[in-house]
């Protein structure tokens, strides 16, 4: 019987991990062995790092140790694609599921739930109301998304849980956001614009969290082995230290942490709601309109988490099929829209801001127009800017009037990166003016690229 001596180290390598779960369920069993001082499990290169202390370790010890956390030993090739034609045919069902999804919400004219507010006065009630909006409508390509991600994967990577044990992390990530939304936005209310973050700073965290579902979302297809190793997870620190909790239990700190650092993934509804607290001038007032918006955000959330909990069987392949491929199409919505933030299309009219920005006044009221300025009105609601595409004369003085029926809507933050102009509109008339130089066109958007629009400029008048 082969002995490992003492004060050694021994790499053992391992087959059958699939995520950082597999890693501290080894680390706790092979720790477990006598003469074991310190285990290191790296589930990338498939082994184990084992440093032996004051006496000799058993070979067939650390093996038994293997076995029993539900692993085996030896060197494992881990393809880049699989050999398995079943994740190909679940891929490609679960395309096809979606495309008569799509096709049947085209079909009806269904929209996407729009909460009108025309005050620029925010109530708990209020809030509630636009997290319950956002909870299903557009900013689920990146919160529910991620969301519905990591909860397909842990189910999948956890099938010896319960149906209850696979919820509980959806209900302590909602629980972390509401409390870490209810902490952040009070802070937002005392401190003003210190939690704001640029937008390059927003543009690079939807670009990572893109990036993150892309590769959560081939994980979850399970046609990419190779790939599916590098899918970025918790660090330690935020994930149980014991095996048998990990057995028994969900990782609850990490889904807490994760849900209270929503709060600075970029949404168009969380930045209106963030200028909201910040306007309130009180951390108790930020501190609700944060939390009653986090609130309403949750069922449908909850909704997500909840689906992947319940599913098992041969639904379960093509569920999980189907939730990779929707994962990965909205990874890549969020990669289009921080790629576009970061580098947005550069306008072909040269301009020249004349005035700023002036202050919106209140809904019913009107701002006096410029001498001699050319005017050109939109309107911005819950579905967009109408009109988006807009006409201007080169050396015109512009008086652009942009009047927000919904101040608490994804569309309300605007961008406008050759005028500098990056805000969030606030309820009633909001003027901008700029005289445009030569003919050709001004480009604008919101926040995360869903709604877009273009000011062409034509040459001067005669």
């Amino acid at each position: 019987m082969a002995h490992h001596p003492a004060h050694g180290s021994v790499i053992l390598p391992i087959r059958g991990m699939t995520c950082r779960s597999c890693e501290l369920l080894l680390e706790e069993s092979l720790g477990a062995v006598p003469g074991v001082k310190h285990v290191r499990v790296q589930r990338s290169r498939s082994c184990a790092t084992i440093e032996i202390g004051d006496q000799s370790v058993n070979e067939l010890a650390l093996e038994r140790a293997v076995e029993e956390a539900g692993y085996s030993i030896g060197h494992e090739h881990v393809p880049w694609f699989s050999r398995n034609i079943g994740p190909y045919f679940n891929v490609v069902l679960g395309i096809a599921i979606i495309g008569i999804i799509a096709m049947g919400v085209a079909i009806s004219g269904v929209a996407l739930p729009s909460f009108g507010a025309s005050s620029s006065s925010l109530t708990f009630s209020v809030a509630l109301l636009v997290g319950l909006t956002a909870g299903f409508s557009t900013c689920m390509a990146l919160i529910g998304g991620l969301v519905l991600g990591v909860s397909a994967r842990f189910s999948q990577d956890n099938t010896h849980l319960t149906r209850w044990q696979k919820f509980v992390p959806h209900l302590a990530f909602n629980l972390g956001r509401i409390v870490g939304f209810a902490a952040l936005g009070g802070l937002l209310g005392s401190l003003g614009s210190v939690l704001q973050l640029s937008d390059r700073v927003v543009a690079s965290l939807t670009l990572v969290v893109g990036f993150v579902m892309v590769l959560i979302g081939i994980k979850i297809t399970e046609v990419s082995p190779r790939l599916a190793r590098y899918t970025p997870t918790l660090p330690r620190f935020l994930q149980w230290k014991r095996g048998d909790s990990l057995r028994s239990s969900p990782p609850v700190v990490g889904a807490v942490t994760s849900g209270a650092l929503t709060f600075f993934l970029p949404c168009g509804f969380t930045l209106a709601m963030q200028l909201a607290a910040m306007n309130s001038g009180s951390f108790g007032a930020g501190a609700v309109i944060m939390a009653a918006f986090a609130i309403g955000t949750a069922p449908g959330l909850l909704g997500i988490g909840g689906l992947t909990s319940v599913v098992h069987g041969r639904f379960a392949k093509v569920f999980f099929a189907t939730a990779g491929v929707l994962v990965i199409g909205l990874g890549g919505f969020n990669l289009r829209t921080g790629y576009a933030a970061l580098f947005p299309p550069t306008a072909t009219a040269g301009v020249v801001v004349q005035g700023g920005e002036t202050p919106p006044t209140q809904p019913g009221t009107t701002n006096p127009p410029t001498a001699g300025a050319e005017t050109i009105t939109m309107t911005q609601d819950g579905s967009g800017y109408s009109p988006n595409t807009l006409t201007v004369h080169a050396g015109s003085h512009v008086r652009w009037v942009i009047n927000s029926t919904n101040a608490y809507t994804c569309a309300s933050s605007i961008r406008v990166p050759s005028l500098g102009i990056s805000k969030q509109l606030a309820a009633g008339e909001n003027v901008i003016e700029f005289i445009p130089q030569r003919e050709g066109e001004i480009p604008f958007s919101c926040s995360m690229g869903m709604y877009n629009g273009t000011i062409k400029v034509l040459p001067k008048s005669t």
